[in-house]
């Protein structure tokens, strides 16, 4: 008997006839032969109710008491289904971070896994009885609640897959059947993969693609955990994220990426002087804002001017610091943009394979399309264009590179 993990999304319990059918879901796989462990998220919206209760009652809620707050969430969609699954005349019990032996750092609301010990898990998989494990939670070795950041629930998963030895970890989804060449609703030809390597998937999910979060698909590389993702309750084979293979390398580019969460601020003026970007960047980090793309310009007579791409959601705090910066380091101004986007195509096959840079910047060119700023790694390639192209430019790469249907 195969030992299967499925992970169930918060839509796909969103509410108690779904969580029925995903109970159905459970049965069948059961009933096929495999042993099942199940994790799931909060049902749709359950988090953000929660939040919004914290935040009336303190505007500025303490760490330790969220997160406590939020693992609730998780709770009440892990037992409703284990009733569900006793309620068709099969054993399941459902079980929380802690009670599984999930144990992590003691960094709230972000924490990560450092070990698992999985026992009362085992013991019930030996007894014939279906677990139900609360994602996105842990216990820290101080015994305090924590939990494991956006997408923490896929984490959670995909770390009992690889603790447990299980022989996959399947994330079903209630909105998507797979990972495709691109955003549908931007590309309407766009074509769901089979299967994709972890790298490209990791790259993917970094750039913006919301299908996995990227620390699950980090946990599942190092691990050597496959992942299937498939649809709830649709039909379709899903895609498999797995190693990767000479199949894999002979297709240029597996897919493109669209971010429209990104926003650009310019130190202008900036005195060409060692130890300048370090100032910069030390007190960029300081303040917890995440930095994707730099770019400096050739220094004019002593000065330069140095750009670099932020989270939208990030952009007004960039902003006051590097503002509170310019006197201290001798610069002229700070400029922020938000009328940007970043555009990526990405491929194992770039590694073996020439002229996809060529090919991007030829299709961009082609729209009268002006790239901003370039970052390329050794399977990924992206340009940061006005928003107001993006699309364009997505649907022109898709075309370029032959990835519809």
């Amino acid at each position: 008997m195969a030992l299967v993990v499925h992970k169930y999304g918060g839509t796909s319990v969103g509410n108690l006839e779904k969580i029925r059918e995903v109970a159905k879901k459970v049965v069948t796989a059961h009933n096929a032969g495999d042993h099942v462990v199940v994790v799931v998220s909060a049902m749709a919206g359950e988090t953000d109710r929660l939040l919004k209760m914290a935040h009336q009652i303190s505007s500025e809620p303490d760490q330790r008491e969220l997160d406590l707050l939020l693992s609730s969430g998780e709770r009440i969609s892990a037992s409703l289904l284990a009733m569900a699954i006793q309620s068709m005349g099969y054993r399941a019990i459902s079980f929380t971070g802690r009670q599984v032996g999930i144990i992590t750092d003691s960094f709230h609301f972000r924490a990560r896994i450092r070990k698992i010990t999985a026992d009362r898990l085992k013991e019930a998989i030996e007894n014939g009885i279906t677990p139900v494990v609360a994602g996105f939670q842990g216990i820290s070795e101080m015994g305090d609640v924590t939990t494991l950041g956006r997408g923490g629930s896929d984490i959670t998963a995909v770390a009992l897959a690889s603790a447990l030895k299980a022989e996959r970890c399947i994330i079903y989804k209630d909105d998507v059947d797979g990972v495709y060449t691109a955003d549908p609703s931007v590309v309407p030809d766009a074509r769901r993969l089979s299967k994709i390597s972890y790298e490209e998937m990791l790259e993917m999910a970094s750039l913006g693609a919301k299908v996995l979060q990227s620390r699950s698909v980090e946990f599942a590389a190092k691990f050597g955990v496959p992942i299937l993702v498939k649809p709830t309750f649709g039909k379709g084979e899903g895609t498999l994220v797995t190693m990767e293979d000479e199949e894999m390398e002979e297709v240029l580019v597996s897919g493109i990426i669209l971010d429209k969460n990104q926003a650009k601020l310019t130190v202008v003026g900036v005195p060409d002087r060692p130890g300048i970007a370090a100032e910069i960047f030390g007190k960029i980090a300081e303040e917890g804002v995440n930095v994707d793309m730099i770019i400096q310009n050739v220094s004019e007579r002593g000065l330069t001017d140095i750009s670099f791409t932020v989270p939208k959601s990030d952009a007004k705090r960039g902003l006051r610091t590097t503002k509170k910066l310019v006197s201290k380091i001798g610069a002229h101004d700070v400029k922020l943009d938000e009328n940007i986007a970043k555009v990526s195509i990405v491929g194992v096959g770039m590694r073996s394979h020439s002229g996809a840079a060529a090919k991007m910047f030829a299709a961009l060119s082609k729209e009268n399309i002006n790239i901003i700023m370039i970052s390329t790694s050794e399977i990924k390639i992206s340009c940061v264009v006005d928003s107001k192209y993006a699309e364009i430019a997505v649907r022109a790469l898709h075309n370029t590179f032959n990835l519809g249907k």
